[in-house]
């Protein structure tokens, strides 16, 4: 698979995994509040709170191994923009600046 085949794949199953962290997350904060309920289990659109937690955990994962691979993917350019900005006093062409 060609690179910019392969970062547009990890970049789209980043932004679901993302999607799906953030909508479990809004869940489980607003609709499942913390602690037991006496008798009986906590749900919300008929599902355990276990199982959003599950959900929420495992996309999260996902999602932070997209983002090391992502990361990965774009190491030359991260390394190239990170040394020109911390150039000092060069251009592009390591040249010196002439004030004029």
């Amino acid at each position: 698979m060609s690179s910019p085949r392969l970062n547009y794949l990890i970049d789209i199953l980043m932004v679901v995994s993302f999607i799906i962290t953030a909508f479990t997350g809004a869940v489980i904060f607003f609709f499942l509040p913390s602690g037991v309920r006496q008798g009986g289990y906590q749900e919300f659109l008929g599902v355990v709170k276990g199982t959003w937690t599950t959900w929420h955990n495992w996309a999260g994962i996902i999602m932070i191994t997209l983002v090391l691979f992502h990361l990965i993917l774009h190491l030359n350019w991260i390394v190239c923009m990170t040394s020109s900005l911390f150039k000092k006093g060069g251009d592009k062409d390591g040249k010196q600046k002439r004030n004029l």
